[in-house]
């Protein structure tokens, strides 16, 4: 175990799908959580507190708050609970490290909090960097905060880039291409939510899940890579790959490719960003190359899927366009997965939120949760409908 025995994690996000994943990967190396937070799964989250005992958990949602306080009452677990339970737990001196696995836009604040704190953020959230990466970036440079990235892709280039920074030419993020790899755009007005929500190769949560149906979270990605590598969003390629076993590739200027292969599961860069710099053996699955076959990689289909230009020119005006691509998919998402919308509302919905936004070229953290709440609240209206 070594030294991560006495490191302490504070988990946001701690029951969802890659939260779960976090603390199954902690145990397995004797890592410790200091706090653990969810949104409103309190069964969860007490379940988690008996078996894990952090020193205190935070449920944002404040009224199932109160009957988990008196669940506890029989453990030394402190329970915090609203958004400013949330902050505090992120932003508590006790914790050597954040691990933000947190869905959406809820995400940013918290991060901020951490890297604010100093703290060394592990970041599964992808929102933060996509609505607040210049506000993000710079409080961790003021701060002295460190951020480790944790979704496959940038793990995969944080791992290649180890091999040394110069003479890079491009990042090439891979996608599956999901269960609707090779549709035409009118085969899917057909797609249900039940049918966007089985991913070929990944267990994630029904947002993220969605997401990749679209290729919004591929859009998303793009966005989060031009902050944590600086690097511009035109030098940054997709490229659509069905096995999930290339998790991503970083070109060089001399035409050399350097990548990072691995089964497809969110185990292996969960423990890389924990033990970072140190590898041990992984609880997820190993991988045997001569069972493998064929690997394959093809361009993604924009007409079909416009969410990823969508996103690649949210990035290239940057400001507060990346806030404003995203409230629009986190809407439109929410939207189609109950029902409300079709699949192809969604990327109509979100260049329709692109056209209509205030555009702010330097926005505060203010302005950017503005412009969350604006465009929100122009799609619930029904004015950006499709």
């Amino acid at each position: 175990m070594g030294m991560e025995t006495e490191r302490l994690i504070t988990v946001l996000g701690s029951t969802g799908s890659m939260g779960t994943q976090t603390l199954e990967v902690m145990a397995a190396h004797g890592l410790r959580p200091y706090a653990l937070t969810a949104r409103r799964s309190a069964d969860a989250l007490e379940a988690q507190a008996r078996r894990h005992k952090p020193a205190l958990v935070c449920l944002e949602d404040e009224a199932a708050a109160r009957p988990l306080k008196v669940a506890l009452a029989d453990t030394p677990v402190r329970v915090l609970s609203g958004r400013g339970g949330l902050l505090e737990a992120a932003g508590r001196s006790e914790a050597d490290a954040v691990l933000n696995a947190m869905v959406g836009m809820a995400g940013l604040e918290p991060a901020l909090e951490a890297v604010r704190a100093g703290k060394t953020l592990l970041l599964a959230n992808k929102e933060a960097l996509v609505c607040g990466g210049a506000v993000l970036m710079d409080a961790a440079r003021t701060a002295g905060g460190t951020i480790l990235p944790v979704d496959s892709e940038h793990s995969a280039i944080f791992q290649c880039l180890q091999a040394g920074r110069q003479g890079v030419r491009k990042l090439h993020l891979t996608a599956s291409g999901g269960p609707f790899r090779g549709w035409s755009r009118d085969r899917l007005r057909s797609v249900t939510p039940d049918m966007a929500l089985k991913h070929p190769n990944w267990d994630m949560g029904p947002k993220v899940t969605c997401d990749s149906a679209l290729l919004l979270n591929k859009g998303l990605e793009l966005m989060e890579a031009r902050w944590l590598f600086d690097i511009p969003p035109e030098r940054i390629q997709v490229v659509i790959h069905p096995q999930s076993i290339v998790h991503s590739l970083v070109e060089y200027e001399d035409g050399a490719y350097l990548a990072q292969l691995g089964a497809p599961d969110m185990r292996l860069p969960i423990q890389y960003a924990l033990l970072y710099p140190r590898r041990a053996p992984c609880p997820g699955r190993s991988m045997d190359l001569t069972a493998l076959g064929t690997l394959t990689f093809e361009p993604p289909d924009n007409e079909a899927f416009p969410c990823l230009s969508l996103a690649r020119g949210a990035a290239a005006r940057g400001g507060n366009a990346g806030a404003a691509f995203n409230a629009a998919a986190e809407a439109a998402v929410e939207r189609f997965l109950a029902g409300d919308c079709g699949f192809l509302d969604v990327p109509e919905r979100i260049a329709s939120a692109l056209e209509s936004f205030v555009y702010i070229e330097e926005p505060t953290l203010e302005e950017i949760l503005e412009t969350d709440q604006s465009v929100r609240a122009l799609l619930s209206s029904g004015h950006l409908s499709s």
